[in-house]
């Protein structure tokens, strides 16, 4: 349990590392509600989803930059809570075969905090997650490429790994997959951090 945990808290750290390392103002201002040094942890029992199955085509599908931080999550993802917000009346059964997250900071991560959450989308191959919003500030860093992105009325468009993706307060917004499976890091701020997204 404690080396489980240990290995999640270094793998943060090093998420930490990498996000500060992108020198972005905006993901910045995300970044000054990290938790500090002194960390309060609670226990996590380590939860599988079929989206697993596609982690070895996620390592193959990282950026550049970005190859590390998938190498260092694939090592650690059968340790830890991987969850679904949806149901299979949300977007169907197919969805929920592709589609899980995992939490390293916030309200149900390893880290508690009631600033921000932080963790891991994971969407496997040839799936849509539709247009959806929520009350929460967001950025998404996506680990993989190529994806389709698209945000408010703008048309779809591919987005590099490590190019920081924001989304305001009630911004609709939806991720499309083809060939390749998406790893995504996520960061919430303001708002409900458990809150279930409204569906268009």
């Amino acid at each position: 349990m404690v080396d489980r945990e240990d290995n999640i808290l270094t793998f943060v750290a090093f998420i930490y590392n990498y996000l500060e390392s992108l020198n972005d103002a905006r993901l910045n201002s995300f970044l000054a509600n990290w938790p500090s040094s002194d960390l309060k942890t609670r226990s996590i029992i380590p939860c599988l989803l079929p989206v697993l199955s596609w982690m070895p085509c996620a390592v193959k599908a990282a950026g550049r930059r970005t190859g590390f931080l998938i190498d260092m999550l694939a090592s650690l993802a059968n340790d830890l809570a991987w969850g679904q917000t949806y149901s299979a009346q949300d977007f169907g059964a197919g969805f929920l075969k592709k589609y899980g997250w995992t939490e390293f900071i916030g309200l149900r991560g390893l880290i508690a905090c009631d600033r921000m959450a932080c963790g891991v989308l994971f969407l496997g191959p040839q799936i849509e997650y539709s247009r959806h919003s929520h009350a929460a500030e967001e950025v998404y860093v996506p680990l993989t490429e190529p994806t389709l992105w698209q945000r408010g009325v703008q048309e779809w468009a591919y987005s590099a790994a490590g190019l920081p993706i924001y989304h305001s307060s009630g911004e609709w917004h939806a991720m499309r997959t083809e060939s390749v499976p998406l790893l995504a890091l996520y960061l919430w701020r303001g708002g409900d951090l458990a809150q279930k997204s409204i569906i268009e």
